[in-house]
């Protein structure tokens, strides 16, 4: 994972705006169409070329797919890993329970209602061992032909899927997480040998407080928290940390969020994963404010931050002096060699999720990096630009 020296580098969470025709062609195959998958495979690798030429014209430094080949970032499991099959409950969040008509808008939108998540009825294995190979020889070969300087791509936690994917199988909540992390292994190693970072999804550690574990104590949640990187450390341990990062979130839907779990509660066990990079929400308004949670916390050594410094739920187009600042902020506390601007959770996090229009996604894009060139005036002045 490359590191500021001489300027503040960019990047975002993950998903991306997916064409149109490409929308059609996933919502098609999860409603159990017939899809060519060849004439698929095309067209998400047309598509792939096209969002990772957009991120580098836009000035984005780490870029990846987009997830153009994913039905969202955690459910793209059900069709790679054996064990899954009928419907999960459906998930219950704390926050939204309290305001019922949001709650219908937030789950009535086309990506949400589309998405499939069946429950785990068998063991888990791997399925298709092609399909990360696939993603990464994709990125690459656009990754070359952009330019671009970096790339990633993103997979799910072992823990984000459990929260997504009820256990009817397994004896133990530990005994699914591990049978997760053994599966996962594949996928990780896959895109690190492609020589790609590897991102690693974990809402869990955040957004589960309020839905997987809302009945929990905060002492209880902590002790599930420390089973799910537990798995996540066990199923990344061939990878070094310098090719993994990690995004942690409160959920990418436009809610309250008024039971958050604070980043004060979980930031010393976020830091107990083996991820290098810590990619987390910054810029919104629930959890805008904790960059001064740096003033006292002390980050360990090896480790980035990645604080999102614009919103990815609202179509403001941030000020690139207020990304800057956001940045700046960051850069006083923790050195501006540990710090990486990016996004606060991905655009579009379901096929056919999107509430942020496309075209104001690409000018957030564009004053995300301008705001990280305004930063760098002020943190190494005289450096390259």
């Amino acid at each position: 994972m490359k590191r500021s020296t001489e300027r503040f580098l960019t990047t975002h969470t993950g998903s991306l705006p997916r064409p149109a025709d490409l929308i059609r062609m996933m919502f098609a195959r999860e409603e159990g169409v017939p899809v060519d998958p060849a004439a698929l495979a095309a067209r998400v690798g047309s598509a792939v070329d096209e969002i990772v030429r957009r991120q580098v014209e836009c000035g984005l430094d780490v870029v990846n797919d987009g997830e153009m080949s994913k039905p969202s970032y955690a459910t793209y499991i059900k069709d790679r890993l054996h064990g899954f099959g009928g419907e999960s409950h459906p998930l219950v969040y704390q926050d939204l329970a309290e305001f019922p008509e949001l709650a219908r808008r937030v789950f009535g939108d086309p990506g949400r209602s589309r998405r499939k998540t069946p429950a785990c009825t068998g063991p888990i294995s791997v399925r298709d061992r092609r399909a990360a190979q696939s993603d990464a020889e994709v990125v690459t070969a656009a990754l070359a032909r952009a330019k671009a300087t970096e790339g990633f791509l993103s997979a799910a936690s072992p823990g984000v899927i459990s929260l997504f994917f009820r256990d009817d199988h397994y004896r133990s909540h530990e005994q699914y997480l591990m049978a997760i992390a053994e599966a996962m292994r594949h996928e990780y190693e896959t895109v690190a040998r492609a020589g790609l970072i590897v991102q690693i999804d974990c809402p869990d550690l955040a957004m589960g407080r309020h839905i997987q574990y809302a009945r929990l104590g905060l002492e209880e949640f902590r002790k599930a928290a420390r089973l799910h990187i537990e798995a996540l450390n066990h199923a990344t341990a061939s990878i070094p940390p310098e090719q993994l990062r990690m995004h942690v979130c409160w959920g990418n839907y436009e809610g309250p969020h008024h039971y958050d779990v604070p980043l004060a509660d979980i930031i010393d066990l976020v830091f107990t994963a083996r991820p290098a990079g810590i990619s987390f929400e910054a810029a919104n308004p629930r959890h805008g404010h904790e960059w001064a949670l740096f003033e006292r916390v002390k980050v360990p050594e090896g480790k980035v931050l990645i604080p999102g410094v614009i919103e990815s739920k609202t179509n403001y187009i941030e000020h690139p002096e207020l990304v800057a600042q956001r940045i700046g902020r960051y850069a006083k506390l923790v050195g501006r060699e540990r710090v990486i601007a990016g996004s606060d959770c991905g655009f579009g996090t379901w096929v056919g999720q999107a509430a942020v229009d496309p075209g104001v996604v690409w000018a957030k894009m564009q004053s995300l990096a301008e705001g990280a060139r305004l930063a760098s005036r002020e943190f190494w002045p005289g450096g390259r630009m």
